[in-house]
């Protein structure tokens, strides 16, 4: 059987770090001297990296160099704080495990730092993703395909052999842009409306639906 891998989003998708993200960027507005956000505001914000959530929650008109003391202010709390209010969505390490049990690579690709990545991974998948890559510098960040052809050439993996599941018309658009197979699911930080405007090339609403529907688009080659 050819290698098969599953590139999954973080934010939204595995895990639900809205808590976290919130009290992240309110630490930094408060200590900032800006107003806080409140937890459905800081819902729209998030999906593009740390850099956008910042530049979103400050003050229309805030310039560019103040927003760099923000976001340094919410990386370094951020970094110790993100995995206080985080958890896994309800059956998704039940999926994870099933896909893996299937023969099936999994990743995961974010906007969140790297850093962050690695740390809630370990937390919360310790050996159960095979690649794991966040925003780093001087790397473009999702909806461009960069990171999705970083994984594939890691894994050794054709793009006909790849399939990605995200939360979020940023996904889905990074889906798009890869030439990938691409799943949006709903449990996540974006309504179903939002996400069947994107046009994604299947929409979940269960993590029990997803080994199913991976099993599916791959058919092909399992016997």
């Amino acid at each position: 059987m050819k290698r098969k891998i599953v590139i999954f989003d973080m934010d939204g998708t595995v895990l639900d770090t809205l808590e976290d993200l919130k009290n992240g960027l309110n630490f930094a507005l408060r200590t900032c001297g800006y107003p806080e956000r409140s937890r459905e505001e800081v819902r729209s914000f998030v999906g593009n990296g740390a850099k956008k959530l910042i530049e979103r929650g400050v003050p229309a008109g805030t310039g560019r160099e103040e927003q760099r003391r923000v976001y340094e202010v919410f990386a370094a709390f951020y970094k110790s704080h993100c995995g206080e209010r985080t958890a896994p969505y309800p059956g998704i390490l039940q999926a994870l495990e099933r896909l893996k049990s299937e023969g099936f690579l999994l990743a995961v690709l974010s906007n969140k730092p790297h850093a962050a990545v690695e740390l809630l991974c370990e937390k919360y998948f310790k050996n159960t993703f095979d690649f794991a890559l966040g925003q780093r510098e001087g790397i473009p960040h999702k909806p461009a395909p960069d990171g999705v052809f970083e994984i594939l050439s890691f894994a050794d993996v054709k793009k006909e052999n790849a399939l990605y599941v995200g939360d979020s018309d940023v996904d889905i658009q990074t889906a798009r842009n890869a030439g990938i197979f691409g799943i949006a699911v709903d449990w996540g930080f974006r309504d179903r409306a939002v996400l069947q405007e994107a046009l994604p090339d299947l929409l979940l609403s269960d993590p029990a639906q997803l080994a199913d529907a991976v099993k599916k688009q791959f058919s092909g080659d399992f016997s």
